[in-house]
């Protein structure tokens, strides 16, 4: 066999047993699963040797791969499709989730731009209108992109003369990005096709001649992992082989490049990061001068820098510098050292979410335990004043704008749906752009939060959302995390969820370490060597749930990262929770590096690289640590295009934990097809998703009470 070397660590030393040539309908000894036949590769990290005995499921389109997948999605149909209750709850579902949805607008140009999906489409229509609140017209339709829904509508930006409209699509919810150019003034498509972009932004030039956006190299297979992304300027009407090069860095492969134009157009900010590490630099490029060498204004990957406007010379950023729930400072680029800074808006007790500029304000949001607030403050830091907010909940959507009193934010929470406000900065009030039409009374729910204590004494936030009135008692719940890459979890809308609560439930949702909820600090504490800080957090959740006696059993949920969290846990404490739903779960720690952009991940797992972040990796990775025992009801889902969290992470963990269970409850796994790591799923996939999460919960908790 071929052996490639992993980072000069990883040595090969046994031969895998041949894959199958056919997944197995037999059962196995304890539950009817496709058997998944166990190899004999171990791999040694460290002078520890590692089995890997699944790991013929990592090549998704292999004829044993293909057919264990339709086995496991014959087994999980035959199960969720038999629960009782599941077409009451499809039937409720679908009813909640054909509601009129509407976008935060984008005024640019002279022209108003939003999305809007009438309930009934698979994916929402871009609308053109004279201003936010009129009438519009459709423009752009992807449920026409593809014949089963599934190709979507990802970034739009419209030229600075507002005569077009830079998109991007993607197909069967892959991170790949095709961008194409819309004539605004005739409504006509150009020739303009460009690909292989993914993790980019479009940034016009003033004249609106092209713009500039990122690229990989084309990569030669699925699971490729992606490295040195450029920038590159593209002409309108000229063809992508003729897009100039505009900035790189061949020495840095793992570096990533985001442009930004000015409000002026005389300078191209470029946002340099590494993967997912919240530290950058910013370069400016002179478009007066593009051949001038870049200015390096900010250098040393000492800080977060997130460019927000600029005034002539003078350059405002949000940053960590020095402040690690955040701070606004403006650079004075004519300037070196730190006599260039000035401090706009300084740090305080909460966390600085979104900045945003309208006209001469600065907008920002922040976090109070990890619920939404909206400050209001000139360019010189003065604050103006607080914007009252319909209550505990989110924002999204800040828009930002050159000019005018007015701008636009999203707002929702557990039981409210995303709802957008128009905001006037003179005394400001908001209103609501469009109104709603509810099949339910959001005052009919009481969301309220409480606080427990981790392993090591920290406090714990936990949001309770449940029917008006007391808090229940013994009722079944589910427990939502993350706790990761800086991202803080605040209350979102969800139809599940609601479902769930409608049907006697209690929806809890856990602010974990490693989140963005309280900074810098709160988001290293959960990280690397550190990671297990997050699952005593969620344990520790859980045990109030069942300690408080709200809950009579508690089902545990994530997705992505969250995946990982509900699958770590579930395996450490199979006698606290009822139930387990890891989502598009980061599965295999020792192998998440190798796989498309899973190396970028490492600012926060670490690697197998470094002897100690292997053993902390090691000991909590799900694929690694499914051991013979009695676990609870298990769902798994993934989707087999997804290329951000490959498949081959749940396809391992579901083999794994079917071995190893030793008891009579199910190990499923849901696998969609045509579809990626969530973006841009059809209405008809997420109805059937929240409908088997629902069926499932359902069974599950019907089955087993938390002790």
């Amino acid at each position: 066999m071929r052996c490639l070397p992993f980072l000069l660590l990883l040595a090969c030393v046994g031969t895998p047993k041949p894959p199958p040539e056919a997944a197995s309908s037999e059962a196995n000894s304890a539950n009817s699963y496709p058997d998944g036949l166990r190899g004999e590769q171990v791999d040694t990290y460290h002078g520890v040797s590692v089995p890997d005995p699944y790991r013929w499921l990592e090549d998704p389109d292999s004829e044993p791969t293909r057919a264990w997948i339709d086995a496991e999605n014959q087994l999980t149909r035959a199960t969720l499709d038999a629960v009782p209750e599941r077409s009451q709850i499809r039937d409720r579902v679908a009813e909640l989730w054909k509601r009129e949805r509407w976008s935060v607008p984008m005024v640019r140009g002279g022209r108003t731009l939003y999305r809007y999906n009438d309930g009934s489409m698979n994916q929402s229509v871009l609308m053109m209108a004279e201003q936010p609140g009129a009438p519009g017209k459709r423009i752009l339709d992807p449920n026409t992109f593809s014949e089963d829904g599934t190709t979507s509508l990802s970034e739009t930006r419209v030229s600075p003369d507002g005569k077009h409209l830079a998109y991007s699509i993607s197909e069967g919810g892959s991170d790949w990005r095709t961008y194409k150019v819309l004539d605004l003034e005739s409504g006509e498509p150009t020739e303009d096709v460009l690909k292989w972009a993914k993790f980019s932004r479009a940034a016009w030039k003033a004249d609106g001649s092209g713009f500039f956006y990122s690229r990989y190299p084309e990569p030669e297979g699925k699971t490729e992992a992606n490295h040195f992304q450029k920038i590159y300027f593209h002409a309108l009407s000229t063809p992508q082989s003729a897009d100039v090069l505009v900035y790189d860095n061949p020495e840095q492969p793992d570096w990533g490049f985001t442009p930004q134009v000015t409000d002026d157009g005389r300078w191209l900010v470029i946002h340099i990061g590494v993967g997912t590490e919240e530290k950058s630099r910013i370069h400016l490029i002179d478009l007066e001068d593009p051949k001038s060498d870049p200015v390096k204004i900010l250098d040393d990957f000492d800080a977060d820098y997130r460019f927000i406007t600029s005034r002539e010379h003078r350059f405002y950023f949000f940053t960590t510098k020095d402040a690690p729930k955040g701070r606004v400072v403006s650079i004075d680029v004519r300037k070196d050292g730190p006599e260039a800074w000035s401090e706009i808006v300084g740090e305080g007790e909460d966390v600085i979410e979104s900045t945003a500029i309208i006209g001469d304000r600065l907008v920002v949001g922040t976090l109070h335990d990890a619920s939404a607030r909206l400050h209001i403050f000139d360019l010189s830091g003065e604050l103006q004043g607080e914007v009252s907010l319909p209550g505990i909940g989110s924002i999204w959507g800040l828009s930002s704008r050159p000019e005018g009193d007015t701008g636009w934010f999203g707002f929702e929470s557990f039981t409210r749906p995303p709802t957008v406000f128009s905001l006037d900065l003179s005394d400001r009030s908001t209103e609501p752009v469009w109104e709603l039409e509810l099949s339910f009374d959001p005052e009919d729910y009481t969301t309220e939060q409480v606080f427990t204590e981790s392993a090591d004494g920290t406090r714990v936030p936990i949001f309770l959302t449940y029917a008006k009135g007391e808090r229940p008692s013994g009722a079944p719940t589910l427990l939502y995390g993350y706790g990761g890459f800086n991202i803080s979890i605040t209350p979102k809308f969800k139809v599940r969820n609601l479902v769930w609560i409608e049907r006697g439930g209690v929806y809890a949702s856990a602010t974990l370490r490693g989140g963005g909820e309280y900074g810098e600090q709160w988001h290293q504490a959960g990280t690397k060597t550190h990671k297990q800080n997050v699952f005593d957090d969620f344990i520790a959740a859980g045990e109030w749930l069942r300690d408080s006696g709200v809950s009579s059993g508690t089902a545990i949920h994530g997705r992505s990262n969250g995946g990982l969290l509900a699958g770590a846990t579930v395996l450490q404490r199979p006698d606290l929770f009822a139930a387990a739903l890891p989502s598009v779960g980061v599965l295999d720690m020792l192998k998440f590096e190798k796989w498309t952009i899973g190396w970028a991940w490492s600012s926060d797992y670490g690697t197998v690289a470094d002897p100690e972040q292997f053993k902390a990796l090691h000991a909590y990775s799900p694929v690694h640590n499914a051991v013979p025992a009695e676990y609870p009801p298990v769902l798994i889902s993934t989707a087999d295009h997804d290329d951000r969290v490959v498949p081959a992470h749940s396809f391992k963990f579901a083999a794994a934990l079917q071995h190893a269970q030793q008891g009579p409850a199910p190990i499923l796994i849901r696998i969609e097809t045509q579809a990626g790591h969530g973006a841009g799923k059809s209405q008809a996939m997420g109805i059937d998703e929240a409908t088997d999460e629902l069926a499932f919960m359902t069974m599950a908790l019907e089955s087993k009470q938390s002790p």
